[in-house]
């Protein structure tokens, strides 16, 4: 996958969306040759992801327009309101860029102070804070970097990548034995397996099978911690479903090796960000 074009196509779609046969406002108001200069402002504590991605809108809608960035995606704004980007160039293509770049570091940023929460929260266990595949339709090559911008890794990126057994189909298959088989039967050897589980005797069925990992998904903390008892390093062990910033701490401290976290991507607060020429 070339990361760049797909990122281009996504950017290009929301420019179109956006400003579709012209911006009416803006070019009724300036010339093409009237230059403005601007800042682009975080107006709370978080951590910034999404600024190259809003260059590249810039750039796209006029290459005259310049975007100098004041800190690298990542960077934690402790102290807000903070600039952490200058634009600069013909007033028409900042104006009309403004909304959608801004849309793109708002949510990318959201996202990657989220990650960041997460990450801080089981920092004292040997534990990774992994996304899932509950993200924006279209947008989850953006959505996932944010993950990474805030610490977090990243599981597979869709259903092509890396063979995951779930409910349905065990469910379809006739159990757990059945479904690997039909699995190793089709998928490369240097793939990884992983199935799901909802019950120890599960977890065991599992085991039987020599998959590469366990997810345990939406037990108690009590059958998480038997189910780690019960894999004994036979597997890695990933947590899923029903996982907050309450209980992700006592989840780490279970053993397990992965933390996944819809909540990541699915349910986020976009950091307040605006632009002021």
């Amino acid at each position: 996958m070339d990361r760049n074009h797909v990122v281009r196509e996504i950017v290009i779609k929301a420019l179109k969306e956006d400003i579709g046969k012209g911006d009416i406002t803006t070019e009724s108001i300036f010339t093409q040759h009237h230059v403005s200069r601007g800042q682009v402002i975080a107006k709370e504590k978080g951590i910034v992801a999404g600024l190259d991605v809003a260059r590249m809108v810039f750039s796209l809608v006029d290459p005259g327009v310049k975007l100098i960035t004041k800190l690298p995606d990542g960077e934690e704004v402790k102290g807000a309101p903070k600039i952490i980007a200058e634009v600069e160039g013909p007033t028409r293509g900042i104006l009309q860029g403004e909304r959608v770049a801004l849309n793109f570091i708002q949510r990318l940023s959201g996202i990657a102070t989220r990650t960041r929460r997460y990450v801080e929260a089981v920092k004292d266990y040997p534990v990774k804070i992994t996304d899932t595949r509950k993200t924006t339709p279209g947008l989850r090559i953006l959505e996932k970097y944010a993950v990474t911008v805030g610490g977090g890794v990243n599981h597979r990126f869709g259903l092509y990548d890396t063979p995951m057994i779930k409910d349905n189909h065990i469910t379809a298959a006739g159990g757990i034995g059945e479904a690997v088989r039909k699995v190793r039967e089709k998928a490369p050897f240097t793939v990884k397996i992983e199935v799901e589980v909802s019950t120890l005797e599960q977890v065991h069925e599992a085991l039987a099978e020599k998959v590469d990992i366990i997810m345990l998904d939406n037990m108690s903390l009590e059958m998480i911690k038997e189910a780690v008892n019960i894999v004994n390093g036979q597997a890695l062990v990933e947590a899923s479903g029903g996982i907050t910033l309450k209980n992700i701490k006592d989840i780490a401290a279970a053993g397990v090796n992965y933390i996944s976290v819809g909540e990541l991507t699915h349910n986020i607060k976009a950091l307040d960000v605006s632009m002021e020429l």
